[in-house]
């Protein structure tokens, strides 16, 4: 791919722990990706909004407080609604590893869990980024 890879980082709900996801954003800006990161308390209308302007390649959620299946169900409803069928989504967080078939049929692409390295996280997005690109 010629152009940046552009990722939207989000934290949603009221879950106030961000240090995954500044670590996760700056791993994607070191493997030179352009990172916009949403900051903390961000609704899924926020974020689809920002994946929106931004014109995102990829969405990642970080997510730690539980509420990872409502969560990702609001943002795949909106992405359909607003007919976003090229964004690549990811999450991260404390996600039970039985919730993440259900995850993956809204269409999550991939859920790390904690114990993934940043490297592995770069590497996926750039693969997945690039295979829905058409790369």
């Amino acid at each position: 791919m010629d152009e940046r890879i552009r990722v939207v980082i989000a934290k949603p709900g009221l879950d106030g722990h961000d240090r995954g996801a500044k670590i996760v954003a700056r791993a994607l800006r070191d493997a030179g990706m352009e990172v916009v990161y949403t900051g903390l308390h961000q609704t899924p209308e926020q974020i689809v909004e920002t994946v929106i302007q931004e014109d995102a390649d990829a969405v990642g959620l970080s997510v730690l407080s539980g509420a990872h299946m409502t969560l990702f169900a609001r943002l795949a409803e909106l992405m359909d609604e607003r007919g976003i069928d090229d964004v690549v989504v990811f999450g991260g967080g404390i996600i039970p590893e039985e919730d993440i078939p259900e995850l993956e049929r809204l269409g999550v692409g991939r859920i790390f869990t904690p114990g993934a390295t940043t490297t592995e996280i770069v590497d996926w997005v750039q693969q997945h980024v690039g295979a829905a690109a058409g790369a």
